[in-house]
């Protein structure tokens, strides 16, 4: 089947989603990651890969950490970066879309990062860009956020190793969550030992089963021995109607404390993709304590859009460590 990501070879052409990605892309996704992780650390912090190459950040949504990240990783790469933050609510989506896309055509851009309210807007520029454009999403409506599953990741395979032996618990908004789906593809395809999610049923798609997840509404059951936790955000600016009773009953089930992270194992990992909700969906002392990675979450998002940039270009990238 084609597969609008892969060139005939089967290397990185967009980057869109983590279905239809094998564990051997992703796997080499981690390790080119792993290569350009000390560069932020050197004098210097700049590789030439992507000298003389246009990317353009093209954020139909607003964003803060991920396009501040994406934007250091290009300049990292030693591209020319433009950001747009174009506003959509009052056009419709493909005529603004393709008007924006010739116009940036005119430009001889080379690559489009995209951000999106609109599931698919991504596949959508990716079918219409010219075929040296390459198009990365940085998120698309409830759809797909893969950077940001690759960065957890990286953070992931730092602090424990391997995935196939490890119990992995998604906690939270599910529903509305673009994290959370490109999360469980990605465990999954990592061959992660057992994928939870935890969430009251109001939070949670009718088909969560299908992705070879296993479903909690308890808190405390849903922790118990995990080895890693991503607590997620409430998304209340995608939700319609009364989801949830108060976010003080939601803390009260669903927040992540101190009290709850006892019950799993005692080197658990927390994460959060942020921006962090203190007090309605994690404790301060949870997300400032000796668990918490989500700092490192950050720092490794650099890392991560790098790799994913270099390879979508398909340039010549630092030689890829063995897999852990």
């Amino acid at each position: 089947m084609n597969n609008i990501q892969l060139d005939s070879e089967g290397r990185l052409r967009h980057f869109l989603s983590i279905q239809g990605l094998n564990r051997e892309l992703l796997t080499r996704v981690l390790d080119t990651a792993e290569s350009f992780a000390a560069i932020g650390a050197q004098q210097v912090k700049k590789v030439p890969l992507l000298r003389g190459k246009t990317i353009v950040n093209l954020f139909f949504e607003s964003s803060t950490r991920t396009l501040s990240t994406f934007e250091l990783a290009a300049k990292r790469l030693s591209a020319d970066v433009m950001n747009l933050n174009v506003r959509t609510s009052s056009t419709k989506k493909g005529e603004s879309l393709l008007d924006t896309l010739r116009s940036l055509e005119a430009m001889h851009c080379d690559m489009f990062v995209v951000r999106h309210s609109d599931s698919g807007a991504a596949h959508f520029i990716a079918r219409h860009a010219p075929s040296h454009v390459s198009v990365i999403n940085a998120g698309d409506g409830c759809h797909a956020h893969p950077s940001q599953a690759m960065l957890d990741m990286l953070t992931i395979r730092r602090h424990k190793g391997s995935f196939p032996n490890l119990r992995v618990a998604i906690v939270g908004d599910i529903l509305h969550s673009r994290v959370a789906r490109s999360e469980i593809h990605a465990l999954s395809t990592l061959g992660t030992g057992e994928i939870r999610v935890i969430a009251p049923r109001t939070l949670l798609p009718r088909s969560v089963d299908s992705l070879g997840v296993h479903v909690f509404h308890n808190m405390k059951e849903g922790l118990k021995d995990v080895d890693v936790v991503v607590t997620l955000r409430l998304q209340r600016e995608r939700m319609q109607g009364a989801l949830l009773p108060s976010e003080r009953e939601y803390f009260r089930l669903y927040g992540l404390t101190e009290e709850k992270l006892v019950l799993a194992r005692p080197d658990v990992i927390v994460m959060h993709p942020g921006p962090i909700n203190r007090g309605i969906e994690i404790e301060s002392a949870v997300a400032d304590g000796p668990h918490s990675v989500i700092l490192e979450q950050v720092s490794h998002g650099i890392a991560i859009r790098m790799a994913v940039m270099a390879m979508a270009m398909q340039v010549p990238v630092p030689e890829a460590k063995e897999a852990r």
